[in-house]
């Protein structure tokens, strides 16, 4: 499967800013033997691909100052995904605490477990804003914490598939 995953970086030029999101985007592939992957590949919004990024996805800019109007759209879609995952895989776990047994969460009947874990996730496909050094940003809180202390920062879009 395909989403689009945005990196938040500090960099003074938009090529500046690309190198860095690139390198959050291979953090999370694994392209460092010492990183954890949690998606199989991506493509940039400057790379061509028959399957990914343009192709898939549209026009986007390879990196937008965030306090932009482009910026500001991209890190809203971000963060709404980031938000929308969390809020339906709670869903499921609330619901699943209130209608299964242990016994059945256990062998996670209906993907009980599997949701448990993606309420926690700190890396992968339920979280879409990553920080420079390819956290994932998993609250409202966090976010804003890194917005105000920066007045230089970009946002990359990248297509990951998982």
């Amino acid at each position: 499967m395909h989403m689009l995953t945005y990196a938040l970086v500090e960099a003074s030029t938009a090529d500046a800013a690309l190198a860095a999101g690139k390198g959050v985007f291979d953090n999370l592939v694994g392209v460092d033997r010492h990183s954890n992957a949690v998606f199989d590949y991506y493509v940039t919004f400057d790379e061509s691909s028959t399957v990914a990024g343009k192709s898939r996805w549209g026009e986007r800019p390879t990196a937008a100052p965030v306090d932009s109007e482009v910026g500001q759209e991209l890190l809203g879609d971000g963060w709404e995904t980031t938000k929308s995952a969390f809020e339906r895989n709670l869903q499921t776990v609330k619901d699943a605490l209130d209608e299964l047994s242990d016994e059945e969460i256990m062998r996670d009947k209906d993907l009980a477990r599997c949701a448990f874990q993606r309420v926690g996730a700190a890396k992968g496909p339920e979280i879409a804003l990553y920080e420079e050094h390819g956290c994932g940003i998993r609250d409202r809180t966090q976010l804003d914490r890194l917005l105000d202390e920066s007045d230089t920062l970009w946002i990359v879009p990248a297509d990951v598939h998982f």
